[in-house]
């Protein structure tokens, strides 16, 4: 059965002071799919995801959301439903790891909604449960990870931009955190957007991929066909030559 199409990105061109990150890429995300994004250093991998969420601007193209079109601002889509995962595990701290959580539901109406919404995270995260008082910078690079992820999901979005989640950490880590993105997948029935290195990490969970590379997308293919593929391998040595 044909997936809705839940949020696209059309003919979108990003520009940083005169380099060019992004150039006519067309992405677009199904209702509960998870879709990764791949490529080389600096093919506009993450950019992709800032451009969806209204961080980079777009010089031309635009972002839809049920095939409406929309200005994206940043604190305006978290509210419709689209929560991001910056790379390097952006966590307040000094805060409590239950604090943290508590920031990730600034969008929902009143702190009874925060508290259920934690109180669920809680069941997909043990680890952060047993942790609640602690400080979130004495927490491993994993479980930071983790509660940023945690975070994101308190607004209960529809989409889930994840931008590196595996990056600094362990190889044992690496597994447990796309173990539990399928756990959230599985649970929550909600698409996201994965950002990845690990090529063979981020193939095994997803359903489509993108790869990138010069800010263009070079390859669009289901994840099966790129894992038995060899396309992926020429894209990685055409931009190393």
């Amino acid at each position: 059965m044909k997936q809705e199409l839940l949020l696209e990105l059309r003919d979108a061109t990003v520009d940083y002071g005169g380099i060019r990150a992004l150039e006519g890429v067309n992405i677009r995300i199904d209702e509960g799919e998870i879709v990764a994004l791949m490529g080389p250093n600096g093919a506009g991998k993450s950019t992709v995801l800032k451009a969806l969420l209204g961080i980079a601007p777009l010089s031309k193209g635009g972002v839809y959301l049920h095939g409406q079109e929309l200005t994206p601002r940043a604190h305006e889509m978290v509210a419709r439903g689209i929560a991001y995962v910056p790379q390097g595990r952006q966590v307040f701290k000094s805060l409590t790891v239950f604090e943290n959580l508590e920031l990730g539901g600034y969008v929902l109406p009143n702190r009874a909604d925060v508290r259920g919404a934690i109180e669920e995270v809680f069941s997909i995260f043990p680890i952060l449960k047993e942790k609640r008082h602690e400080r979130a910078g004495l927490l491993s690079g994993g479980q930071q990870q983790m509660l940023t992820i945690a975070r994101a999901l308190i607004s209960d979005p529809r989409v889930l931009l994840l931008d590196e989640p595996s990056l600094g950490l362990s190889p044992k880590i690496v597994k447990e955190v796309f173990t539990l993105i399928q756990e959230i997948h599985r649970l929550r029935s909600i698409a996201v957007v994965i950002v990845e290195h690990s090529i063979a990490s981020v193939l095994s969970v997803a359903e489509r991929a993108y790869v990138l590379a010069y800010g263009k997308v070079v390859l669009e293919k289901s994840a099966e066909e790129l894992r038995d593929g060899d396309e992926l391998k020429r894209v990685f040595l055409r931009t190393k030559s």
